[in-house]
């Protein structure tokens, strides 16, 4: 074999390997975005069967003492003058702190986006702003 054609085997290998390197590059991708698209399905359901069990709950009748346990916190939830208080400050920090746990990204870096690699530092460093 010559050197020539041995120097044009290797670089017919190295080539080959590129175009792999491409194709699992792209697979990965693929299977990123089907991860990502599995976790919102699994979302979407677990949110559906809430819905569902709570229709369930409604149609069913209330004893009278439920009822009347129901009525006393609505009225705690209104001040004096009769309008509604805000009990959101902690809301928004705790839907991104369980998006966080449930394996999506919550920085502005990659915000949505499933963390398949472990914790991510800028998700941290704003969750512990």
């Amino acid at each position: 074999m010559e050197k020539k054609d041995i120097f044009a085997q290797i670089h017919d290998m190295e080539t080959h390997m590129g175009d792999l390197h491409q194709e699992l590059g792209a697979l990965k991708y693929v299977v990123k975005e089907l991860l990502e698209e599995n976790q919102r399905l699994r979302m979407e359901n677990q949110r559906l069967r809430q819905l569902l069990h709570q229709e369930h709950q409604d149609q069913q009748p209330e004893s009278p003492v439920a009822a009347e346990g129901a009525s006393a916190p609505a009225a705690d939830a209104l001040n004096p003058e009769g309008e509604e208080q805000e009990n959101v400050v902690g809301e928004g920090y705790d839907n991104l702190a369980r998006l966080y746990h449930e394996g999506f990204h919550i920085c502005n870096v990659y915000y949505g986006h499933l963390r398949t690699e472990g914790d991510c530092l800028f998700c941290l460093s704003f969750l512990n702003k």
